[in-house]
């Protein structure tokens, strides 16, 4: 019986890693999902790794020697991107393999940059050339002053993860900033072969709206967004202007569903990723979900290109009084807060880790 993962993968769909830490690299454990559960990918996020240095020792003893003559960001930048590149090479015959379009790993710049524009270019450039791998993507948030951040990086040729959108609007503006980025390459004579993905958060979209329309229509407006936002993606590749830009050797920035873990525990752990299956796009799972949905998963009906019933589905949403573009604007504030606040306390978690071991070493 085909795996439930092998079935998704087939439909033209990646499937990436919501996780990293070093016991999914120590045990062989992320190499074995890579060769069984068809794994081609991975994300991490200032929550992810500030649970796995909080909720383990396999950091410890890098720590220790580390602080020895680095603090707080600079610290952690080391070793996340030793994790990283570790996780890079272990997906390089898939980046060698899909034309450079899959087998990426992705590292946010710091959430306190979200609203910096020139510090997250420099920030990305930095990051970028400290990991030498060239299936790493720089992960920057989708705001207002993340967006030409966006485009300035792309244009410098790094391959950028755009995180926090929330919206078909919020994806189109990183979309144009992509392509406007890629124009620019073309018209200079550099190689407009730069890969990127734009992630659509899309399970905070139920939670958010839970409280303001009827209980019968709960958990459908997360799929109902995707569903918008894939047509405008399909839009965009069969436009004239992308068609220019791919016949000159660019390569698609796919859409990528972030956030597909359940938060209403009455779901079904695979309920965002049966029904997101979609080609030419990127399903990132936390591991949990990954797990289950290999085990028991179903792939449903394929997206269509002209969103289904997403129009059909929000427009029932706005009638019960829900404000779509307030509730993605203070969506893209609280993730943003909630990273921020991620960062403080993965720095703090460090720092009291790095005075622990050096006072045990005394």
């Amino acid at each position: 019986m085909t795996k439930a993962t092998a079935a998704l993968h087939a439909t033209g769909q990646s499937i990436w890693l919501d996780n990293i830490t070093r016991d999914l690299l120590d045990s062989g454990t992320l190499k074995r999902y890579i060769e069984t559960l068809d794994v081609t990918g991975l994300t991490s996020n200032p929550t992810i790794f500030d649970q796995a240095i909080a909720k383990s020792n396999f950091y410890d003893r890098d720590i220790a020697e580390k602080a020895k003559k680095l603090a707080d960001q600079d610290l952690f930048f080391e070793l996340a991107i030793e994790d990283l590149s570790r996780a890079a090479d272990l997906f390089k015959p898939i980046f060698e393999s899909s034309n450079h379009e899959d087998g990426y790993v992705s590292l946010e710049v710091s959430p306190r940059l979200a609203d910096d524009t020139e510090g997250t270019i420099k920030e990305a450039k930095r990051l970028f050339a400290m990991a030498k791998r060239p299936n790493l993507f720089i992960k920057i948030p989708g705001t207002p002053a993340g967006i030409k951040a966006i485009e300035e990086s792309i244009f410098a040729g790094i391959p950028v993860n755009v995180t926090l959108l929330f919206s078909r609007e919020q994806y189109l503006a990183a979309a144009e900033a992509y392509v406007r980025a890629i124009d620019r390459r073309v018209a200079q004579g550099l190689d407009p072969k730069i890969a990127s993905v734009a992630s659509l958060f899309v399970s905070r979209w139920d939670k958010a709206v839970a409280d303001k329309a009827p209980k019968e229509m709960a958990n459908q407006m997360g799929i109902a967004v995707s569903k918008r936002c894939y047509r405008a993606y399909r839009e965009l590749l069969a436009s004239p202007r992308w068609t220019k830009l791919a016949k000159a050797g660019a390569i698609p920035q796919r859409l990528l569903f972030a956030s597909t873990g359940v938060k209403d525990p009455s779901l079904d752990e695979g309920f965002y990723i049966s029904a997101l299956a979609a080609p030419d796009t990127v399903n990132t799972m936390p591991e949990k979900t990954l797990k289950a949905f290999a085990e028991s998963g179903k792939v449903g009906a394929t997206l269509t290109p002209d969103g289904g019933d997403a129009e059909k589905v929000i427009a029932a949403f706005e009638k019960a009084g829900v404000d779509m573009a307030a509730v993605a604007q203070q969506l893209q504030i609280d993730a943003k807060k909630s990273f921020n606040d991620s960062w403080d306390d993965l720095l703090k978690v460090i720092d009291e880790k790095s005075h622990i071991l050096k006072d045990a070493a005394a």
